[in-house]
């Protein structure tokens, strides 16, 4: 597939004034959080809400990292998610749960981002699913009377 590069603003939840504009993400799928440089974060307020967070990088190395909460904007897409404060020598990662929290998806063969499509959720259209949801609903059987 190769590799391409997103441009994201990322924003203080708090002070959706304080944001930053990082020109260059990777986008990786192999990553479950999104990395921007701590020096960002900083900038515009990010608090570290959690840390020491192990994380095992491409080459198998082990590090510990800092992470916060942002919003993060991809043209008109946007979600809140953690956000890993990365050190120097790091890189720069738009990762899999940003991804799914924009709704968006990679076309392979454009090396872009596209829309994902509907969203699934879960419809209890089956009779004997909606009655195991909601036993108030279940009807009584012959001989049997509701309560």
């Amino acid at each position: 597939m190769g590799t391409f590069y997103a441009k994201c603003k990322i924003e203080n939840p708090v002070d959706r004034t304080r944001a930053v504009l990082l020109q260059k993400l990777l986008v990786d799928t192999g990553s479950e959080f999104t990395w921007v440089p701590e020096k960002s974060l900083e900038r515009i307020g990010i608090r570290r809400e959690k840390k020491d967070v192990s994380f095992i990088l491409a080459n198998g190395e082990q590090v510990t990292r800092s992470v916060g909460f942002a919003i993060i904007r991809l043209d008109t897409y946007f979600t809140i998610d953690e956000v890993v404060f990365a050190e120097p020598g790091d890189l720069t990662l738009l990762g899999a749960r940003t991804l799914e929290g924009l709704n968006l998806t990679i076309d392979p063969g454009r090396r872009r981002l596209v829309a994902a499509g509907p969203l699934p959720a879960a419809s209890p259209t089956s009779p004997r699913l909606t009655s195991a949801l909601h036993p108030a609903c279940k009807k009584p059987r012959a001989g049997e009377r509701r309560r």
